[in-house]
């Protein structure tokens, strides 16, 4: 049987904020809806923890090349992480109907 490589996935500060923040916006909408959101980024960072490199660099202006891979999850949000190592790095994660341009600052 083959063994897998396992990457310690880690979620910075921001991201938990930013991640609370888009579930508490949804709340107030539908609660329903904010669970479901929630669950499906907690699973899909999770799923990190294998071949995280099979996400594309993320190519922006002012973002240096090949540092911050990209995942979309639910068509509207955005997961910026960096692979270092045996870690993943989640450090963004960003709802892409809002405005993110402070992003490049």
């Amino acid at each position: 049987m083959e063994n897998k490589l396992q990457y310690k996935v880690i979620v910075s500060e921001r991201a938990r904020q930013m991640l609370a923040g888009h579930v508490r916006f949804l709340a107030q909408k539908s609660p329903t809806a904010a669970r479901k959101i929630k669950n499906d980024l907690m699973n899909s960072i999770r799923s990190l923890n294998q071949m995280p490199e099979r996400f594309p660099f993320f190519e922006g202006e002012f973002i240096p090349p090949n540092k911050y891979h990209k995942m979309f999850v639910e068509e509207w949000y955005l997961i910026l992480y960096q692979i270092k190592d045996q870690s993943v790095y989640v450090d963004f994660i960003v709802d892409c109907r809002q405005d993110y341009e402070w992003l490049v600052q």
